[in-house]
Order: structure tokens, then C-alpha cells, then sequence
């Protein structure tokens, strides 16, 4: 499954839309890695333990959303837009969301 962010495929003839699909995914940070992203707020630098979740949760998000796609028919999608939003009682869940258009291409 071809996936990208433009809205067409260079070189390619797009043959058929099938429309949008998504895939959402939202992961609970847990209290030590809340400590200790607060210690590295304090000291600088950056928060290896929530950028390895975010990119979990981004993984997560493209392969359910490749997955509508293929039973749709679709080998493609294009336009797609990737969302990061904190959800929950003090922003204690993340969410991640990718939305696109399916395609089938030559």
C-alpha cells in the first residue's frame, strides 16, 4: 500500500477514488513516563519514552488506516493529514489520527 501525503502520485494515473479512510488511535501515558518528562521539561532536552509512543501510535494509526483502504480495493492513499491531540482528565491520553483519500492507481 502506497502512502503519501500529496494528492497525486507523480508519474502515475490515479484510476478510481473510493474515498476517505482513517485510522485513530489513542495510547494512555503512564505516571513514571509523566515523571519523568516533567524532569527533562526542567533539565532540557528531549522525551524519548513519549516520541517511541507517538510513533507507535502514528504506526497504529497508518496501518488501520491501510487497512480500510485494502478492503475498499484501494492500492493508494493520498492527502494524508496526521493529527496529535492530548484527550482525557489533564491531557492523559494521546491520540493520533491519519486521514487520507483511497486510491487505486496504474
Amino acid at each position: 500500500m502506497l502512502l503519501t501525503t500529496t494528492n497525486n502520485i507523480e508519474g502515475r494515473q490515479i484510476t478510481a477514488y473510493y474515498g476517505i479512510v482513517s485510522g485513530e488511535t489513542i495510547i494512555g501515558a503512564n505516571i513514571f513516563r509523566d515523571f519523568f518528562a516533567s524532569i527533562r521539561d526542567i533539565v532540557g532536552g528531549r522525551s524519548g519514552s513519549y516520541e517511541k509512543v507517538l510513533r507507535e501510535a502514528k504506526e497504529t494509526a497508518l496501518q488501520e488506516m491501510s487497512q480500510q483502504a485494502a478492503a475498499l480495493g484501494a492500492n493508494a492513499v493520498i492527502a494524508i493529514d496526521l493529527d496529535y491531540e492530548t484527550v482525557g482528565g489533564e491531557g492523559s491520553m494521546l491520540m493520533v489520527t491519519a486521514a487520507g483519500t483511497a486510491v487505486r492507481y496504474e
